[in-house]
């Protein structure tokens, strides 16, 4: 049974990543030459990309230049389950 467990994985959205990718086509980059900027593998790029792995903080902050992302773009896209919690 908990193996069974261990060879689920659970798809948890971290970041949008096709709102990533559209603004990567945006600036008519190649995911390749992306992920070489960031200073990670096509492949561990793509897994970013696919909610399998997480950007790190450095990471993100290399893709904000590069894409010149806003800061309400890269809140959007790397944080879209942000709750704010008011209290009533």
């Amino acid at each position: 049974m908990r193996s069974l467990m261990m060879k689920r994985k659970v798809k948890n959205k971290m970041i949008k990543g096709n709102l990533l990718r559209e603004k990567i086509d945006a600036c008519g980059f190649k995911l390749v030459y992306v992920a070489k900027q960031v200073g990670v593998s096509y492949q561990a790029f793509l897994k970013k990309l696919n909610n399998e792995t997480e950007f790190k903080a450095s990471e993100v902050m290399i893709l904000k230049e590069l894409l010149h992302l806003t800061d309400d773009e890269v809140m959007e896209i790397f944080l879209p389950k942000m709750w704010i919690v008011s209290s009533q």
